[in-house]
């Protein structure tokens, strides 16, 4: 931190760091989510599209496939499940305990119309890889104009 002087005063500069939280804040996040049986979480997903498809992705390492429900209606896009807690020994004095266990949602409006019924999801390295086909679109219509006669 530097120090500048205007007139007579001597102002400290602070750096600005706005994508920062200072830790009390996440200590106070955690302390939240942590309240009740289980913590519930939001996974963080990419959507992207290209001319025939939509694709969604997201990080669902250590969570079982087979226990993931994937469901499409009007273009809504919900994925659920859980991440089953495993046995832990009470005793265990935790320092710090940032794993999170429990269930989680999303819901998703997809950014087209979709074929949800013709929709293919994918595992690998712990990110799930959904693969939406979108709808065909209307196509325009030439209508012509007829003439009537004189």
């Amino acid at each position: 931190m530097r120090s500048v002087k205007e007139g007579d005063k001597i102002m400290s500069l602070i750096k600005w760091t706005p994508f920062i939280e200072p830790s009390w804040v996440n200590d106070f996040d955690r302390m939240i989510e942590g309240v009740g049986q289980g913590f519930n979480f939001t996974p963080a997903v990419d959507v992207y599209q290209d001319k025939d498809n939509v694709f969604v992705e997201t990080p669902l390492a250590g969570i079982d496939p087979e226990k993931v429900d994937i469901s499409i209606e009007n273009d809504v896009l919900t994925i659920k499940g859980e991440n089953e807690k495993k046995t832990e020994v009470e005793e265990k004095d935790y320092y710090r305990k940032e794993v999170r266990r429990g269930s989680f949602f999303r819901s998703i409006q997809l950014p087209a119309h979709v074929l949800g019924d013709k929709a293919e999801a994918g595992y690998d390295n712990g990110v799930l890889k959904i693969t939406i086909p979108k709808a065909p679109e209307a196509k325009p219509k030439t209508i012509k104009i007829s003439m009537g006669k004189k």
